[in-house]
């Protein structure tokens, strides 16, 4: 048998090394526009108070997963499914259809951008890959050669932005953070836990603006503005307002798409031979699951499901979740 993983996140990576753990006859390639290896997404958020974060980052070279015998194909993307054929085909006219007999999609998430900010894409950054991370870094240094600080505005005050706020504060960088609510991470914490989020956050230097109507963003020659009611300079926008499934590869093979790519409680698309895990994959209870426990979870059980050593149907397991945020812990449980 060969399977296909589209994906070197956690998804993709711990499906891949647990099947091989059940099989080391069928056939495994990973294929992945990455070209850096394995890396801890998680830790994204804290690379600006890590100076070797480039380096520790990575969790595994594509190298040591070719020595575990599955085939790592890098930098590839792929831009479709032929379902009766079950082949797959890449950007690449070098490369011809690879042939499947089981294809696991694990091709993650995408920072979401407002519609009202899609407009300004080239005035602000996202921080969602190892790529956004090294170019976010390499501005920052060209500013900090300058001697004085750069000064941010992050957009979004959800898990992320809080996290990325916090780690360029303590960096000793300008922070504002725009919300759009009157709390921070209303959607994982308790009105308490806000508050007292928001506490740590200003007593870090974060300047914290609530319920903020942010309509767009300009530039004013080598300074870029959040317009609100008033118009405020700085030297870079980071846009951190949640993730969006990428489902549009499975979207244009036609199997069914919600807010992710739909599956059945085994994993299992619109197609008996196409599996989707990870955050891209929307549960029948409408839950993606975002988060590294679940995720790992997932990947472990489908290897052991498609190699016969599990029943049907996964169980979400019992998990919580923590901020990275610099000095904080909140006093109830996440809300995930």
């Amino acid at each position: 048998m060969h399977i296909i993983i589209i994906g070197s996140g956690i998804a993709g990576v711990s499906f891949a090394e647990k099947y091989r753990s059940y099989s080391t006859d069928d056939e495994i390639t990973l294929i992945t526009g990455e070209n850096a290896g394995y890396y801890s997404r998680p830790l994204l958020s804290r690379g600006f108070s890590k100076d070797d974060i480039e380096q520790t980052i990575i969790l595994k070279t594509f190298d040591k997963l070719r020595a575990n015998n599955i085939t790592v194909i890098s930098g590839l993307k792929i831009t479709a499914i032929n379902r009766t054929e079950k082949t797959v085909t890449s950007s690449s006219q070098d490369d011809g259809p690879l042939h499947y007999d089981k294809l696991i999609l694990a091709t993650g998430s995408a920072a979401f951008i407002p519609p009202p900010f899609r407009p300004y894409g080239e005035l602000f950054f996202c921080l969602n890959s190892l790529t956004d991370l090294k170019a976010l870094r390499k501005f920052r240094c060209e500013i900090t050669r300058q001697n004085r600080p750069p000064a941010w505005a992050i957009i979004g005050g959800g898990l992320i932005g809080c996290e990325v706020a916090s780690d360029l504060a303590v960096s000793g960088d300008h922070v504002t953070l725009f919300h759009a609510l009157d709390r921070l991470m209303e959607r994982q914490l308790v009105a308490e836990d806000s508050a007292l989020l928001l506490e740590v956050l200003q007593n870090s230097g974060v300047k914290v603006l609530l319920n903020q109507d942010v309509k767009g963003f300009s530039k004013q020659e080598k300074k870029v503005c959040v317009d609100t009611k008033i118009s405020t300079e700085f030297d870079a926008l980071i846009v951190s307002c949640g993730f969006k499934p990428r489902a549009e590869l499975a979207e244009l093979a036609g199997l069914k798409v919600g807010r992710g790519i739909k599956v059945n409680q085994s994993m299992q698309t619109s197609d008996e031979s196409i599996y989707a895990l990870g955050d891209v994959a929307e549960f029948p209870n409408g839950k993606l699951y975002a988060f590294i426990l679940p995720i790992r979870n997932q990947a472990h059980w489908l290897a052991g499901f498609i190699a016969g050593q599990e029943p049907p149907n996964w169980t979400p397991p019992v998990f919580t979740t923590k901020a990275k945020v610099h000095g904080f812990e909140a006093a109830h449980p996440y809300n995930v």
